[in-house]
């Protein structure tokens, strides 16, 4: 499965949002999307699930433009998790059962309980089966999407902000079942991230956007102080932990140095966390 956008742009009430993006990702992959809030990070995802239309360029999915599927064929290929989507009055099980509509026929199948069941265990989920999602909370429901979506069996993961509400455990635990589906099905996952150390862990592949435009594309490689400075305007150190760059940002920004520097109760505060 390869994945190719080519030449997208996206403009909404004048103001032009996306610019000229191109890419191309193949399966049993982890791609991130990383940048500032603001850049178009979402917009890149809703254009890639037919939920937007650009102005211009494609997004095509093994040389088939997505415009020529239908909404079922679509969500053969392509599962998409927002960063919010209220819960609906539906048993967990059901609410994941949902991901299946696009294999099902006149009625649901053993495979499909049987899948559901599976992916419910796979996320830690299988206790809150019978509990309705409108009563649980928000990072439960939050791998509950997740769960719906994998239960899709699509060849694209796209996941908007997939670890959000979650606890450092749960996040971990969520990356675990997104990297197994990938391997164990030779799916692609594409996900933006705000934290770039959580996604420096899980990810093959990395896209930086800034100002609606790929500033970077490529592997943990390409992750660099100076990199680090272009996207997010702010100074860090760039480490190498286990193999993998890691980024720790500059305990101050330069607006607030002088604040610092001249407020002792805002600095020893600092020093008793240990953040200077």
């Amino acid at each position: 499965m390869i994945l190719k956008v080519d030449g997208l742009s996206f403009s909404y009430g004048g103001r032009r949002i996306l610019d000229d993006i191109s890419f191309e990702v193949g399966g049993n992959s982890i791609v991130s999307i990383l940048g500032p809030n603001g850049v178009g990070k979402t917009t890149l995802l809703r254009c890639l699930c037919n939920l937007h239309r650009p102005q211009s360029g494609s997004v095509s999915i093994d040389g088939t433009d997505i415009l020529a599927l239908s909404g079922k064929d679509l969500a053969k290929h392509v599962g998409y998790v927002p960063q919010r989507s209220p819960p609906v009055r539906s048993t967990v099980f059901d609410t994941v059962l949902i991901g299946r509509r696009p294999h099902m026929g006149l009625g649901m199948s053993n495979r499909d309980v049987d899948i559901t069941w599976e992916v419910l265990r796979s996320l830690g989920l299988e206790h809150l089966a019978m509990r309705y999602a409108d009563e649980i909370s928000g990072g439960e429901y939050q791998k509950v999407q997740i769960a719906r979506a994998m239960a899709q069996e699509p060849d694209i993961l796209v996941l908007d902000e997939p670890t959000n509400n979650l606890d450092i455990s749960n996040q971990h635990t969520t990356m675990h079942s997104i990297l197994h589906a990938v391997v164990s099905r030779g799916m692609c996952t594409i996900m933006t991230m705000h934290d770039i150390n959580l996604a420096v862990h899980y990810s093959d592949m990395f896209i930086f956007i800034k100002d609606g435009r790929v500033r970077a594309y490529g592997d943990a490689e390409i992750i660099t102080e100076e990199l680090i400075r272009d996207v997010y305007g702010i100074d860090s150190d760039v480490i190498v932990h286990k193999g993998r760059p890691f980024v720790i940002p500059h305990t101050f920004p330069a607006e607030l140095a002088h604040y610092h520097h001249t407020h002792d109760g805002y600095s020893h505060s600092h020093e008793v966390h240990g953040l200077r």
